[in-house]
């Protein structure tokens, strides 16, 4: 059978393989502490939940609107004001099925085939797929531990060309955890005026779940503002992930060209999911809080926890809940018939040795690192922590 070109371009996502080995593991018996997904392991709140019993029995069963319905697009837009002090007008917002289908509608609006797109790394493994997938060309452009993973002005400036459409990136970040203050984005929005040309997706999922303070959005810079395509949604800040809800916030016209390929795909989003994403929105954000604080707490035992393994580097993340650690020092090294020449290596060894998953960090872009997910219980992460020392030790 002659299937489409275009699916060479496409690789099964590492942390869903990573969760899939796992549950195989788990399936035999083998006791696996699983650090692969990005998932909050707390319940929807209570509240939430409710919004979407009612919505049903109000009968909101029918198909929506394919941008969302009026009053979701009416509370985002309140939101971004209220969070980001950010205008938008309703026509300037639409929902999808997820933040990944936010990202992709962008994405598929904005790119040809040829067109260059930045994206520093590490990144969300799904960026450049998206891209190649578009007959985009990615340009990576690295961002190393010692700088905390983050992009500078300079860095930005040498990477852009005459063929440069669009920069990508996440703030925070996954897989880094790495957060942009107001001053560091102000120094990539000095480029960005320079180069009138470039569009920006900027992907806000982690906003709230952040340990600094206050989020900060480039889109607050006035003179690029409209060239910023917001992408968040309510899976990680509501523990919503299952529910599927992604937004997008921008220009008019990227908005009308997501919508137009939108309706050809999916149409609208979950009807019960929007009905209760409005009442997420614009409630009490009490309980998005007290999730953040636990994920804090996992943050201050994991980080200290790996950086005083032996031969183990690692940034102190300032939202997210990831830990990005460089394991590069391992490489050469072994333990019975496991050798570590790469990160690879290194994350079928913890899984198969110490049976905890991680995700390697080549997918995100960076091979001298894995990721470990802190979204679960401290009981899990102190059993973690432990193997994965007790493992990296035999190595030699």
């Amino acid at each position: 059978m002659q299937l489409a070109q275009r699916l060479n371009t496409v690789n099964e996502p590492q942390t869903i393989k990573m969760a899939k080995l796992s549950r195989e593991l788990k399936a035999k018996g083998i006791n696996i502490v699983d650090l692969s997904l990005g998932e909050p392991d707390f319940k929807t709140p209570e509240h939430i939940c409710n919004a979407a019993l009612k919505a049903m029995n109000d009968g909101f069963t029918k198909y929506p609107p394919v941008a969302g319905f009026p009053d979701l697009l009416e509370a985002i837009t309140i939101k971004l004001k209220r969070d980001n002090n950010l205008d938008y007008a309703t026509n300037q917002v639409m929902v999808s099925t997820g933040a990944k289908q936010s990202l992709y509608n962008a994405i598929f609006s904005i790119v040809d085939p040829g067109d260059e797109v930045l994206i520093p790394t590490p990144f969300w493994v799904t960026y450049a797929s998206q891209v190649q997938m578009a007959g985009g060309i990615v340009k990576y452009i690295n961002c190393g531990i010692e700088a905390d993973f983050k992009l500078t002005p300079a860095q930005l400036e040498a990477s852009i060309t005459a063929h440069t459409k669009l920069f990508i990136y996440s703030s925070p970040c996954n897989p880094t955890g790495s957060f942009y203050s107001k001053e560091e984005l102000a120094g990539l929005a000095d480029v960005f005026k320079r180069h009138p040309q470039v569009l920006i997706i900027s992907d806000e999922i982690y906003e709230y779940i952040n340990f600094t303070g206050r989020h900060e959005s480039i889109a607050q810079f006035d003179e690029i503002k409209d060239r910023v395509v917001i992408v968040n949604g309510m899976s990680k800040g509501f523990a919503m992930t299952g529910w599927r809800l992604g937004y997008i916030a921008g220009p008019r016209e990227i908005i009308q060209a997501c919508e137009k390929l939108q309706g050809q795909s999916t149409s609208g989003a979950n009807s019960i999911t929007q009905k209760a994403s409005v009442t997420a929105l614009l409630s009490d954000l009490a309980p998005t809080y007290k999730m953040v604080e636990a994920f804090k707490q996992r943050r201050d035992y994991v980080i200290p926890a790996l950086q005083k393994m032996p031969g183990v580097k690692c940034n102190n993340p300032e939202g997210a809940f990831y830990a990005f650690p460089d394991i590069s020092s391992f490489f050469g090294k072994s333990y019975g018939e496991y050798i570590i020449n790469n990160d690879v290596d290194m994350s079928m060894y913890l899984l198969n040795e110490a049976h905890v998953a991680t995700v390697c960090g080549s997918a995100f872009g960076d091979s001298n690192c894995i990721r470990l997910s802190f979204a679960t219980s401290m009981t899990n992460l102190m059993e973690a922590m432990e193997r994965i020392s007790a493992a990296l030790l035999k190595l030699s």
